[in-house]
């Protein structure tokens, strides 16, 4: 998708990923000057100093957003460092990591989660199996949707509630103690 320049293979390991923890030398950096809106995928480690807007497909690989980096999108990734600011969800298969000057806005999914002193956050925290997180609260949406349903063809097939059918049934929630 993105081409290599020379200048970028030639570029010293701390600007390809190596001192960020990812440990390879194979980073792709989106440089500060990027302005990319769509839907971003990629099969190797990937470092963001530039600007994305849309959704950000990384499975089974690193992902960092830089200092410089700006990214109002959902993000999925293998790991995720966030050092600059996100506006979406996270979600790590791994691990979500925040740095110092990171900013998130947004949900955060992932089995482990660090986040370290100074970041700031606003959002909610799902932690667990990654995969049946997800699989919970699709599960625990449709049983609400199934429940309210359920209560309202009840609700209409018995007709409207009077005044007495309410007393009958706090009076028999009385004489058995519940």
């Amino acid at each position: 998708m993105f081409k290599r320049n020379e200048e970028t293979q030639a570029a010293p390991a701390a600007t390809r990923g190596e001192s960020r923890g990812h440990g390879s030398s194979t980073a792709s950096i989106i440089g500060p000057t990027v302005v990319f809106k769509g839907e971003l995928s990629a099969d190797e480690d990937l470092i963001i100093e530039g600007r994305i807007d849309g959704t950000i497909a990384h499975q089974q690989k690193n992902l960092t957003v830089g200092k410089q980096g700006r990214v109002k999108a959902n993000i999925r990734a293998r790991t995720i460092t966030i050092e600059g600011t996100v506006d979406g969800d996270v979600h790590g298969d791994e691990l979500v990591r925040l740095t110092k000057s990171a900013n998130v806005t947004g949900n955060l999914f992932s089995p482990r989660i660090q986040m370290d002193d100074g970041a700031n956050f606003n959002g909610k925290i799902e932690m667990g199996t990654h995969q049946a997180g997800f699989a919970a609260a699709k599960d625990s949406a449709a049983k609400d949707s199934a429940a309210k349903d359920s209560a309202a063809k009840d609700s209409a097939a018995k007709g409207p509630v009077s005044k007495e059918s309410v007393a009958k049934g706090s009076q028999s929630m009385r004489d058995t103690g519940t």
